[in-house]
């Protein structure tokens, strides 16, 4: 008599906003399983990759290439034609990951979110901790020519939000913006990646870069270690928006801070890339109000 064949993946889901590497393991193949690789920069279209991984890609089609700002959130149509054309389905459960470890992939779960799917989970520690872990991998760059998905975008309103949103924020004594670069970046004493920004911050944001939720290796600290880096940037606010350099590692920060147990989140779409432009909107240097 032969074994009963497991259930689909979209019998399963996801756990919570992280899945371990052995998690997605036991599960890959399975049917309603979609694995996204969602590197960036040097790192986008590399080798090797999950099995079956499909790309999930920031620096083309999964960003809104008519803004002035880089990563930019597309439209809910835009999206949506994106993720059909990459087989998803609404009963779909995807897993997102990066080579970095957690970088960019928590910006493929942040905007997913956004447009109203929920089951979506990153890949703690990303594929160096699937490859440590000894998981199989395949050759050259992740990939699709399957069939066409059903999926469509539901926008959620406040998970994106834009600079005016945002000055609004660092007005609010009830909110905290909590800045994910560098704390050089931040300060205005290293030099920004893009050119033409200016140096520094928002005055009254917090800096709280994003390797600072992280473990050596890439994957997330535990959730009460995360609560406790949270309040010691933001106090006793609960109301937390997160910036970056364009967008990417402030989703991290969005995140950690889901792992903590925060609910009223928000990233700022345009972060410093458009914050940082010329313009009449202030700019702070030095260490500011940095934990």
């Amino acid at each position: 008599m032969s074994a009963p064949t497991p259930p689909g993946i979209d019998a399963v889901g996801v756990p919570g906003p992280l899945v371990a590497a052995d998690w997605v393991a036991g599960r890959l193949g399975q049917e309603g399983l979609v694995l996204f690789d969602a590197s960036v920069g040097a790192r986008r279209g590399g080798a090797p990759h999950i099995p079956g991984a499909r790309p999930f890609d920031l620096d083309g089609d999964l960003s809104d290439h008519t803004s002035a700002v880089p990563h930019t959130m597309p439209g809910a149509e835009e999206l949506t034609e994106a993720l059909r054309a990459l087989g998803v389905r609404d009963t779909d459960t995807v897993v997102v990951y990066d080579a970095q470890g957690v970088y960019s992939s928590a910006r493929a779960w942040w905007m997913l979110r956004a447009m109203g799917f929920d089951r979506v989970a990153v890949l703690d520690g990303g594929l160096p901790a699937w490859t440590a872990a000894g998981h199989p991998v395949e050759a050259g760059p992740a990939a699709y020519d399957g069939p066409r998905g059903t999926f469509t975008a539901r926008p959620r309103s406040g998970l994106i939000v834009d600079a005016d949103t945002v000055a609004a924020a660092l007005a609010d004594p009830r909110a905290a913006v909590l800045d994910a670069r560098t704390r050089e970046r931040y300060a205005g004493t290293a030099p920004e990646p893009r050119p033409g920004l200016r140096g520094g911050h928002m005055p009254g944001s917090v800096s709280l870069p994003f390797g600072e939720l992280q473990c050596d290796g890439g994957a997330m600290r535990p959730a009460d270690e995360l609560r406790t880096v949270f309040e010691a940037a933001a106090g006793d606010r609960e109301q937390l928006y997160f910036s970056c350099g364009s967008g990417v590692t402030a989703c991290v920060l969005a995140l950690g801070a889901t792992l903590a147990g925060y609910r009223e989140l928000a990233v700022y779409d345009g972060s410093w890339s458009e914050w940082g432009l010329p313009s009449e909107r202030p700019v702070a240097t030095g260490e500011g109000d940095s934990p």
